[in-house]
């Protein structure tokens, strides 16, 4: 892909615009990604799953080649539009991104995250001790739990589980850095992108939440674990709408429909 095909692409009007920003990246599972341009670039960077491997030497290749085209538009830009890009404090500007990295870390909220994702982690360990048989045990649990495949969507709990485990804190960690440069910007009157991302993380508690009382109904053995974990949650869930009371209101391109009778 060169220049002329990103700008073709970003012109594109089947794409909703800024779609890709408050996402859940899980783009197996997503209704819009005929609306998405990121999709459409990979998919014609990297037709076949084999490139689309972030292992694959192809991948980094082909990301390294957006990148420098990415790096000349913006120059192209800064350019028509006056902007000195030499002017920007970088050194100071990564000073303050680094101590407001630190304080996201002791939010409660990105604390909350990241212990509920050391529970999963617990959790999956202690259900999958070492047994006879190759096959996981969590997965012969939900076998012989329900041999006629009643509770087949227990496999599926399990993999939301797993999608969400860890992007939940990456997006607060996100969300509470954007609020400390939004108070330093003093942007009130627009949406902020700081709800988007704690928007982002609460459909992931939402989700997870759901797919743990799935698993309720299924491995019943682990339901005191279980219940702790979904009370850990509930609990991340009413700090997180606290922190951020209008994340549930932010409107995501594309995902979120406006009711304009409002």
């Amino acid at each position: 892909m060169n220049k002329e095909e990103l700008l073709k692409l970003a012109n594109d009007d089947r794409f909703i615009s800024g779609i890709y920003n408050y996402c859940d990246r899980w783009c197996e599972r997503c209704p819009f990604t005929g609306r998405c341009m990121n999709f459409a670039m990979a998919e014609e960077q990297f037709p076949d799953q084999e490139n689309q491997d972030i292992r694959n030497e192809a991948f980094w290749e082909g990301l390294s080649e957006t990148f420098q085209m990415t790096l000349e538009l913006l120059e192209e830009l800064a350019e028509r539009e006056g902007i000195d890009l030499d002017a920007v404090d970088v050194e100071e500007e990564a000073e303050q991104e680094a101590l407001n990295d630190e304080f996201a870390k002791t939010h409660k909220c990105c604390r909350m995250g990241m212990a509920y994702a050391e529970m999963v982690n617990e959790w999956f360990n202690a259900a999958q001790e070492p047994s006879d048989k190759e096959e996981d045990s969590i997965e012969i649990e939900i076998q012989d739990a329900d041999p006629f495949g009643k509770h087949a969507s227990c496999g599926e709990a399990l993999e939301v589980i797993r999608w969400y485990q860890y992007q939940i804190y990456v997006k607060l960690m996100r969300a509470v850095r954007g609020r400390l440069r939004e108070q330093e910007e003093l942007f009130d009157e627009f949406a902020k992108d700081s709800d988007g991302s704690a928007k982002v993380a609460l459909i992931g508690i939402d989700r997870s939440i759901g797919a743990w009382g799935e698993l309720r109904t299924c491995l019943f053995e682990h339901e005191a674990k279980i219940l702790d974990i979904l009370m850990h949650l509930e609990g991340l869930r009413r700090n997180v709408e606290e922190t951020f009371p209008a994340a549930r209101e932010f409107i995501r391109p594309g995902f979120d429909r406006v009711d304009l009778n409002s």
